[in-house]
């Protein structure tokens, strides 16, 4: 692998190797320790008992508001694009990536994790009857293959800025649209999005711990770091979604209008998310500050203040999007 990072940057990632292992201990836990997709979906030993579940799974689905299915099934497109959120992490820095501990093992661990969310919602939504899965599988392709930027440029500090934020965007999103399940009488969904969660949830707070390490031992370029990827705004994973026919990108606007007329993911969460960050990384306490580094904590305390003043001026389209994934009840 070609290390094209600054020097410092590879330093600071061999120094916090040993970091990385107590939170990966921390964090992440055994497959056997864990709920595994099978956990929740039903049993096909028991013909009869999968039988019965199956109807009583494809009755609830019919309770779901159309926009709900589109949001989860953008969600779930976006779980099974994993290998492309691995291989971010994994072309991060020159450091050993097939050991078992340090970065590559954080890497392929919660990578683990991550995978089970993907084959669970699969599978979910294949039981529901609701869902055209050849329409599903070919956007997940299309998203697999297309590919996107997510301006980091390789550089595990904005890469950890990014992931911090985008664990706390999917902790929300997947934990209202439990939510939502639930309302319409969906217990079975509803627990499923609510574990997914808490995954989510433990990822997050892993994040954010190695930035805060990072700011530790390298503030300046920590701060201007972070100034970077709010200047050019987080891009959300599932950016480039499309349907069959469309062009790279065409879905993810429909997708995101849906998210937000249900309040599952708006932004409002975008500053909100950006305004914990902040706040939980004490960027207004941080000391030893290059001038130009000072001034990125200036432009970062004042952005949300700056971003909610624009947030009345966002209309959401009220017409619901006719999508190819989703069949009638």
């Amino acid at each position: 692998m070609i290390n094209l990072l600054p020097p410092v940057r590879t330093e600071v990632m061999k120094h916090l190797e040993g970091f990385v292992d107590t939170i990966t201990e921390k964090y992440l836990k055994k497959p056997e320790d864990m709920w595994q997709p099978s956990d929740w979906l039903p049993d096909t030993r028991n013909l009869d008992a999968f039988v019965e579940k199956v109807k009583e799974i494809q009755e609830s689905a019919k309770e779901l508001a159309y926009d709900v299915w589109a949001v989860l099934i953008a969600d779930t497109i976006t779980e099974e694009a994993l290998p492309t959120y691995e291989s971010w992490i994994m072309a991060l820095a020159d450091v050993d990536l097939a050991s078992e501990n340090g970065w590559g093992g954080w890497t392929r661990k919660w990578t683990a994790e991550e995978n089970r969310h993907g084959d669970l919602l699969n599978k979910y939504l294949y039981l529901s009857g609701r869902v055209d899965m050849r329409q599903f599988e070919i956007s997940t392709q299309y998203l697999i293959s297309d590919g996107m930027d997510i301006q980091t440029n390789g550089d595990p500090y904005r890469t950890f800025v990014y992931t911090s934020f985008q664990e706390i965007a999917t902790q929300i999103s997947h934990r209202r649209v439990g939510t939502l399940a639930k309302q319409a009488g969906n217990k079975d969904l509803a627990k499923m999005c609510g574990m997914i969660a808490a995954d989510e949830g433990r990822h997050a707070r892993a994040y954010m711990s190695f930035v805060d390490k990072i700011f530790e031992v390298d503030p300046s370029e920590m701060m201007l770091a972070l100034a970077d990827m709010m200047k050019k705004k987080i891009v959300m994973p599932a950016h480039n979604l499309r349907e069959m026919g469309l062009n790279i990108g065409d879905s993810f606007l429909h997708f995101s209008n849906a998210a937000q007329r249900l309040n599952i993911y708006t932004s409002q969460d975008y500053v909100d998310i950006m305004s914990k960050l902040l706040k939980d990384w004490k960027i207004d306490q941080i000391t030893d500050l290059t001038g130009e580094a000072e001034r990125a904590r200036d432009y970062l305390m004042k952005l949300p203040g700056r971003m909610q003043r624009v947030l009345g001026r966002v209309t959401i389209p009220e017409i619901e999007y006719e999508y190819k994934w989703i069949l009638p009840a």
